[in-house]
């Protein structure tokens, strides 16, 4: 510290960066003990099964699955995307392509592209939704059946498409989305190995920009050209691969992605379904299936696993990337503070304090703190309040943790799973792990604080997610 300010002030300064230290240590615990969390998982598990073996295995015993695709503007992708979900390589599925009132012409490709005509099928309206305008059958697809509705939201689109569903078990999977031919059966491996007590399943969502795609599937994975999906490409390994299998471990996992994610029918009904008007539905769902299970005293179990990839394209633009991540923020917030008097409730066990306590940590504090730390560290030094070498020691905890974390999940992901054929491509992201902490990442809280004061306003905004498409030519 340097003298001259009234011991008041310095007293405030000391403890206001007391507290940003602490916050960013505590983080950076969590983030370490994820790190050695997923890699002890990754060690235990036993090494992937080709898929022909899987089919050997398990297609006699594998149950019916029903795709649930919800779609709004989705024209540009969609047909792609469905024509991945028809070639999925599993016994007994069925796709159920939601139009949730799209403005575009997503309905229109799909009556084109599958020779879509009017059909009935009696559903039960065991969840609400908003009013189904119509009922279609494809006469080049059995597999596939759209809905079109009023629009309401994802969430009334998925639950539309649950009521619809006549399967026991359901994926959720996003419009823009492409699924690897194994994905299904290999997220339908522990509701066969564990029948009784899983309820739902998650799999890894992989960046597509810059992949070559044709007929819906990826033939050839490579990065994106572009450095703003790159940054992304680093977000999503500590994403899914850290920090879900970590928390899939402990089975304390809060979040199966809306991108891709399996469950079964019958406890999604039983807590209502899908929250319409929520901005992190999947988040919320998952919650609300932790403590229905917990309440009732069944075990059970909400699994991460590796292998299923889900391709999903990612946006190229501050503004789109901006948005997203702010309504990312908003869903965390609103979920937390809806459920939280699950927080350190002795009830909930691991869930309240390794889950929510994770979510308290970086989701409720973690943006603020981050900012703060960025604006007053400098400016007490500024002043005169801090030394130089706290300035110095502040900014070299923050930046080396970052760079830690990425690059070790990076090193994890390639050990274990070995995605990127290239060497090169390995080099890149080594180098993209190091340069996100300077500048992306600070762009990212920002956004999040953005967040923060639109769910403080009670912002129910989604915002136009532009798409400029998978198929074809790499991007």
């Amino acid at each position: 510290m340097i003298t001259g300010w009234s011991p008041e002030i310095i007293f405030i300064a000391t403890i206001v960066s007391w507290a940003v230290i602490g916050s960013g240590m505590a983080q950076t615990t969590v983030y370490l003990l994820q790190l050695v969390i997923a890699g002890y998982a990754l060690s235990k598990r036993p090494p992937v099964a080709r898929s022909a073996l899987l089919w050997r295995r398990y297609g006699d015993v594998a149950p019916p699955i029903a795709l649930i695709v919800p779609a709004y503007n989705e024209a540009m992708n969609v047909v792609e995307s469905v024509h991945s979900m028809l070639a999925l390589e599993y016994p007994n599925f069925e796709v159920i392509v939601v139009n949730d009132g799209s403005k575009d012409a997503t309905l229109q490709c799909l009556v084109e592209a599958f020779k879509l005509v009017q059909s009935q099928r009696p559903y039960e309206e065991a969840l609400p939704h908003n009013p189904i305008r119509g009922l279609y059958s494809s006469l080049v697809a059995e597999r596939l059946f759209v809905i079109d509705k009023e629009n309401g939201g994802k969430a009334d689109a998925q639950n539309a498409g649950i009521n619809v569903c006549r399967a026991p078990i359901f994926c959720v999977i996003d419009g823009d989305s492409i699924l690897e031919p194994d994905a299904l059966m290999r997220a339908a491996q522990p509701f066969i190995d564990d029948p009784e007590r899983t309820i739902a399943v998650g799999g890894t969502i992989r960046i597509a920009n810059g992949s070559r795609i044709e007929s819906g599937r990826v033939k050839e994975i490579h990065l994106p050209k572009k450095l703003l999906p790159l940054f992304q490409v680093i977000e999503y390994l500590r994403a899914f691969l850290m920090a879900r299998l970590a928390w899939s471990r402990v089975n304390t996992l809060m979040l199966v992605s809306g991108a891709f994610g399996v469950f079964r029918r019958a406890e999604v009904v039983a807590v209502g379904g899908f929250t319409k008007g929520s901005m992190g539905e999947d988040l919320d769902l998952v919650i609300k299936l932790h403590r229905y299970m917990i309440d009732r005293g069944r075990k059970y179990r909400i699994e991460f696993i590796p292998e299923p990839v889900c391709w999903t394209e990612a946006p190229e633009s501050l503004k789109v990337l901006a948005r997203q991540r702010s309504r990312w923020q908003r869903g965390a917030l609103e979920s937390f503070f809806r459920y939280r008097s699950m927080l350190f409730n002795p009830r909930y066990g691991r869930v309240a304090f390794l889950g929510f306590g994770h979510m308290l940590i970086v989701d409720v504090l973690g943006p603020i703190m981050e900012v703060l730390g960025y604006i007053l560290i400098p400016a007490f030094w500024l002043l005169g309040i801090l030394s130089l070498d706290y300035l110095l020691a502040f900014t070299a905890l923050v930046f080396t943790y970052g760079v830690c974390v990425s690059v070790c999940s990076l090193i994890l992901e390639e050990a274990e799973l070995q995605r990127f054929p290239r060497a090169r491509d390995l080099a890149v992201l080594t180098v993209v792990a190091v340069l996100e902490n300077f500048g992306y990442r600070q762009l990212n809280n920002i956004w999040r604080l953005k967040g923060y004061w639109q769910y403080l306003r009670a912002d129910q905004s989604w915002g136009e997610m532009t798409r400029t498409g998978l198929s074809g030519a790499k991007k």
